[in-house]
């Protein structure tokens, strides 16, 4: 009875055990969805959080370049102590002793006029810092296609994998009629040594397929910022009901569609915006500057200028009667005329306005090459709809045929050379298949990027 218990404590301490390994390891895989792929790369590349610094950096510039329009304070306190002939700072008179004084002043500027820089900067500004967060804008949308593209390619590479998986349970099984043939002395050594050769290039082929697995995966991980250890489950989405995917494109709705959401086109307008700004500004140097300013202040000096009764001698006031007989004010205001520059201004107008033309030219190219692209993505997604439709007629041939042959191969028909090449064209078929199928369902989704349509499977 004792033995009894003893052993079942035993059972069921592994039974937990086993438990708590399983759901470790459940826990430890993570298992990653296009989506979940898309939302961590963009949680953490390291690429848009720079783009993301860069926006915060503008952002300051902006706010700066509003506080410009406020008053300037400085206060500007000084002390000295002279020595021989010199002015006392109280009496302005000249004596021949030493003097400690102190003077100070708080002055307020403020910029009522300045050619319209400060507001035209303040435009520019803002168009700088929403040409950045389009750059950012761009960057996410550059990495979700890249992320999509690689998602799609563990998705080919694992098919490719299940593909040769069954290639060599095909060619296990010809190596094992081969060899009980070549043992019965119906078949040559030849025969027996080319069903091996086709095991070989199988299990080849299986090697190939596994790497591009794990290269793939790594390229993915590497979007997400994840660590390259890290045990990742790539969810797969049922792509034999992707039977309807959209192929009618007209590459002209496409583009009129695509210039007023695409990114390229987008920051480069905005860029072309503050060039057009930056003329405005740099002819702001053409204009006076007028200012209005206030001035308070006031000084101490340890000069004697009063007679005292006390000591019969000349001393100094006392320090705060000094500051308050000696505060001073001033108000005004003060013109600033540029006469002559040595052309500064006319050369700054002048580079604004090649920078302007040339931003002309940068948004003009980037509305061409959108549009090539536009049309050639509507050309890749035609051609790839024809060569999928081509890949399954290709392949539902060869398939008839090499159960066929297979057929007729068992039977002592078709010599092994033969079979091995049905078997190969059958291979090669499935392959080109599962590759068209996966290149129409992304030439389909890279219309919907450029369209600004949300990428899903």
């Amino acid at each position: 009875m004792t033995q009894h218990i003893l052993k079942l404590k035993k059972v069921t301490i592994l039974s937990m055990l086993l438990v708590v390994l399983l759901g470790f390891s459940a826990h430890a895989q993570q298992v990653i969805t296009l989506q979940k792929a898309v939302e961590l790369t963009l949680q953490n590349n390291l690429s848009i959080k720079q783009a993301q610094f860069t926006e915060a950096l503008d952002d300051e510039t902006l706010k700066q370049s509003k506080y410009n329009l406020l008053p300037g304070i400085n206060a500007t306190p000084q002390a000295s102590f002279n020595f021989g002939r010199s002015i006392d700072p109280s009496t302005n008179e000249f004596i021949d002793q030493h003097i400690f004084g102190l003077n100070g002043n708080v002055t307020a500027q403020v910029i009522l006029f300045q050619g319209g820089q400060l507001r035209n900067q303040i435009v520019q500004n803002k168009i700088l810092l929403d040409a950045d967060k389009t750059s950012t804008a761009k960057l996410k949308n550059d990495l979700i296609l890249n992320v999509v593209t690689t998602y799609l390619q563990v998705l080919t590479n694992q098919d490719l994998v299940t593909a040769a998986k069954q290639q060599i349970d095909i060619a296990n099984l010809t190596l094992d009629k081969s060899q009980k043939s070549f043992n019965a002395g119906n078949q040559t050594l030849a025969d027996l040594s080319q069903a091996k050769a086709g095991l070989s290039t199988a299990e080849l082929n299986l090697t190939t397929a596994q790497n591009q697995v794990a290269s793939s995966i790594l390229t993915l991980k590497q979007y997400m910022e994840m660590d390259p250890a890290t045990d990742i489950t790539i969810e797969r989405p049922d792509i034999s009901k992707m039977n309807d995917i959209n192929t009618a494109f007209d590459p002209g709705v496409i583009l009129s569609s695509a210039l007023s959401v695409n990114p390229d086109v987008k920051l480069a307008e905005q860029q072309q915006e503050a060039a057009e700004q930056g003329i405005k500004i740099a002819k702001g140097n053409y204009y006076p500057t007028l200012n209005l300013f206030g001035l308070v202040g006031s000084n101490y000096s340890n000069a004697p200028i009063m007679f005292s009764t006390v000591t019969n001698t000349f001393v100094s006031s006392p320090f705060f009667s000094q500051i308050g007989d000696n505060f001073n004010q001033a108000i005004g205001i003060s013109l600033n005329i540029p006469i002559f520059g040595k052309f500064t201004a006319r050369t700054s107008v002048r580079k604004a306005k090649i920078t302007y033309e040339n931003a002309q030219l940068t948004t003009q190219i980037a509305k061409n090459n959108l549009s090539k692209i536009i049309y050639q993505a509507v050309l890749d997604v035609h051609a790839a709809e024809k060569s999928y439709q081509s890949s399954v007629q290709t392949y539902q041939a060869n398939k008839d045929a090499f159960n066929t042959i297979q057929q007729r191969y068992n039977v002592g028909l078709v010599n092994s050379l033969d079979y091995n090449t049905s078997l190969t064209n059958y291979n090669k078929a499935e392959t080109d298949m599962i590759e068209a199928k996966y290149t129409l369902i992304f030439r389909s989704k890279v219309i919907d990027y450029y369209l600004g349509n949300p990428i899903t499977l």
